[in-house]
C-alpha cells in the first residue's frame, strides 16, 4: 500500500483476474462508498474528503473502470457486490456502513443480502428496488445512444442528472463528461455491460429480510430515478428511515454535497 497525504491506495486481485484500485482515508466507523453507473472512485472525491473527518472512508474503481481492469467474468450486480466485499477484506474491515448511489444502491442491496453480518447500516441513495417501464426506457435509450454517439451518451448523464441552472453555473462538469466519453470499443463494451447489469437487477426477493438499519435518500426532482422508487424502497424495508430533499436532481451528492454529507453523517452517528 502507498499513501499520498492521508489517502491510502491499494489494489485487490479477484479470482477471475480483475484488478480493483481502491482508496481509504480517515479514521473511525468504516464507510464503503459504492458509485453508480460511472463506477468511479472519483465520483466520491469531495464527499470522501468531508466524511473522512469523522469516518474511515473506502471507495474504489469498479471493474473495467478507471484504474481497475475488467477480469473474465460477465458483469452483474451480484459480481460487483462480491468485488465490494473483496475491497472491504483488503482494507482489513470486517464490518462497515455501505452507501450506494444509483446503480451503487442496487450493488449495496446485493452486498446486504450476500453478507448481512458485515453491515452496520445500509444507505441507498437515488436507487431502486426493481426497474419499471420508465427506468427501462431511460437506460435503454442511453444504451442505444451509446452505440452511435458516445459523446451524446456522456452528455445525457449530465443533462439528465442535474438541475439546468446548476449545470449552467458548473459547466466544467459537462466539459469533463464529454472529455471522458467512452469512445473506444473497449470502453463502450464496459458501459453496455453495466447498463445491461442494472437493467437486469430486481431486488424484490428477500428484501424484507434486510434487518440492518437502512436510510433511503432521494430528491423530488430526480428525472433519472424518480422519487417513487425511493418511496417503494422505503416501504419494502422494515424500519427504514427516509430523507427526501426537494431539489438536487439525480446526482445530488455532487450538486448538494453539504446537505448530503450532513444527512449521512448524522444518521451514521445515531447508529
Amino acid at each position: 500500500m502507498t499513501a499520498t497525504t492521508d489517502i491510502i491506495d491499494f489494489k485487490i486481485e479477484t479470482p477471475d483476474g480483475a484488478t480493483l484500485h481502491a482508496f481509504k482515508e480517515g479514521h473511525g466507523q468504516p464507510l464503503l462508498l459504492v458509485s453508480g453507473l460511472s463506477g468511479s472512485a472519483a465520483f466520491w472525491s469531495e464527499i470522501a474528503a468531508t466524511l473522512s473527518r469523522s469516518f474511515q472512508v473506502i471507495r474504489f474503481d469498479q471493474r473495467g473502470i478507471g484504474a481497475s481492469s475488467r477480469g473474465e467474468v460477465p458483469c452483474s450486480i451480484d459480481l460487483l457486490a462480491q468485488d465490494s466485499l473483496a475491497v472491504l477484506d483488503a482494507a482489513g474491515v470486517s464490518r462497515a456502513v455501505v452507501l450506494g448511489h444509483s446503480t451503487g444502491g442496487c450493488i449495496a442491496q446485493a452486498i446486504a443480502k450476500q453478507a448481512p453480518g458485515r453491515l452496520d447500516g445500509l444507505i441507498l441513495s437515488a436507487s431502486w428496488l426493481k426497474p419499471g417501464r420508465y427506468l427501462n426506457a431511460v437506460f435503454g435509450t442511453r444504451r442505444a445512444i451509446l452505440g452511435c454517439d458516445p459523446h451524446a451518451y456522456a452528455a445525457t448523464s449530465v443533462l439528465n442528472g442535474y438541475q439546468p441552472r446548476w449545470i449552467e453555473a458548473n459547466w466544467h462538469i459537462y466539459d469533463a463528461a464529454i472529455e471522458a466519453a467512452p469512445v473506444s470499443e473497449h470502453a463502450r463494451t464496459i458501459a453496455r455491460e453495466r447498463l445491461d447489469a442494472l437493467l437486469a437487477f430486481d431486488g424484490t426477493a428477500d428484501i424484507d429480510q434486510l434487518l440492518m438499519p437502512v436510510l433511503v435518500l432521494g430528491t423530488r426532482d430526480d428525472m433519472v430515478v424518480p422519487v417513487y422508487h425511493q418511496e417503494e424502497l422505503a416501504a419494502a424495508l422494515p424500519g427504514c428511515r427516509r430523507a427526501i430533499m426537494e431539489t438536487g436532481g439525480h446526482l445530488f451528492p455532487i450538486s448538494r454535497p453539504d446537505a448530503f454529507t450532513a444527512t449521512v453523517a448524522e444518521w451514521i452517528g445515531e447508529l
